[in-house]
C-alpha cells in the first residue's frame, strides 16, 4: 500500500494507527517527502480536533441535542472541520513536517552506526583489515606503547584511544600543527577552553552547526609529547561527569562510540559510526601485529 494514499484518505483523523503506513514507507524508501507532508498534516488535524473538542466542552449544552446520536454527529463534524483546517500554508503542519524530517534523518544516522556492528561469524580482525593500510598500521605501531601505558592507568582500552586518535588525525595525516608547522601532539582534537593554561595551537577546522558543516577558527590544546596527549584525553573522559556514561560502555566498541557522540564530544552527526570503524581497524591491526 502506498503510504501517502493510506494517510490522505483521512483515516488518521479517526484512527491514529494509520501512521503505520508512514513507518512502512520510511522503512522501504526512507525519503517519501509526500508521505512526510501528509503525516504532518494529519498530526495537525489531530491537534485541531482536540482543540475544537475542548472548545465544545467549554460551552454548556442546551439540552435540545443531547444523546449518543448527537454526540456521534458532533464528533464526526469536528473531525471534518479539523481536516479542513489542517495543511494550510504557514500553519502548524509545516513545523511538524520539519521536525519529522529531522527525526527521520537522526534515525537514519543511528541505523548507519548500528551497521558498523560486526556481522555474525566475523570478528574485528576480518572487518577492520579490509580498510587498513600502511598508514594505519604505522600509526597503530607508533602509538601502541604510549596508549598501553595510559590504558593501564585509566582503564580505557588502548585500541579505543588509538582508534579515536587515528580518526581525529586522519591516521596522522591531518594532525593539528602550530603556525610554524611543528606538531601540537594533540591527537584527540581537544579544544583549549578558558580553563586550559598550557600551550595552544590555533587552526581552521570543520564544525557541524545545525547539521551543516562550517569552517571555523578554533584554539586547541598543545602538548610536549604524544604520551601527554593520551594522558590528557584519559583524564578528560575518566574524570568529567559529562562522560560518565561513556566509561560505562567500555565493554562495547559501538556503545563507547555512541556514548561519546551523545555526550557531545564531536558535532559530526556520523561521529559514532566513523569512530566505530576506526576502532575496529585498530583492533584488526593489533591482532595482526601480535
Amino acid at each position: 500500500m502506498n503510504p501517502t494514499s493510506a494517510l490522505s484518505n483521512g483515516g488518521l483523523a479517526a484512527d491514529p494507527t494509520a501512521l503505520n503506513a508512514l513507518r512502512y514507507g520510511a522503512g522501504k524508501g526512507g525519503n517519501d517527502k509526500a508521505a512526510l507532508k501528509e503525516a504532518a498534516k494529519q498530526f495537525e488535524s489531530l491537534f485541531m480536533r482536540e482543540l475544537i473538542k475542548s472548545m465544545r466542552e467549554a460551552t454548556q449544552k442546551s439540552g435540545l441535542m443531547e444523546g449518543e446520536g448527537a454526540d456521534l454527529g458532533t464528533d464526526l463534524l469536528d473531525q471534518q472541520f479539523a481536516v479542513q483546517l489542517s495543511g494550510l500554508p504557514g500553519g502548524l503542519s509545516e513545523a511538524i513536517e520539519r521536525q519529522l524530517g529531522k527525526q527521520m534523518q537522526n534515525n537514519a544516522a543511528e541505523k548507519a552506526g548500528a551497521a558498523d556492528a560486526l556481522p555474525a561469524g566475523s570478528d574485528a580482525s576480518t572487518v577492520g583489515r579490509a580498510s587498513a593500510g600502511p598508514r594505519q598500521a604505522g600509526f597503530v605501531d607508533q602509538h601502541s606503547e604510549a596508549a598501553a601505558t595510559v590504558a593501564r592507568e585509566s582503564g580505557i582500552p588502548a585500541s579505543y584511544m588509538i582508534g579515536q586518535a587515528g580518526h581525529e588525525t586522519g591516521w596522522g595525516k591531518s594532525e593539528i600543527r602550530h603556525a610554524d608547522g611543528t606538531p601540537s601532539h594533540n591527537l584527540f582534537g581537544i579544544k583549549a577552553t578558558g580553563a586550559w593554561k598550557g600551550k595552544v595551537a590555533e587552526i581552521t577546522t570543520t564544525e557541524y552547526i545545525n547539521g551543516e558543516p562550517r569552517k571555523v577558527t578554533a584554539k586547541f590544546r598543545a602538548y610536549d609529547s604524544y604520551a601527554d596527549s593520551f594522558r590528557d584525553y584519559a583524564k578528560l573522559i575518566g574524570n568529567s561527569p559529562r562522560y560518565d556514561n561513556v566509561m560505562d560502555q567500555i565493554g562495547s566498541v559501538q556503545g563507547f562510540a555512541a556514548g561519546l557522540q551523545k555526550a557531545g564530544y564531536a558535532t559530526d552527526p556520523q561521529y559514532a559510526a566513523k569512530l566505530s570503524r576506526a576502532i575496529n581497524t585498530t583492533l584488526s591491526l593489533q591482532r595482526a601485529q601480535g
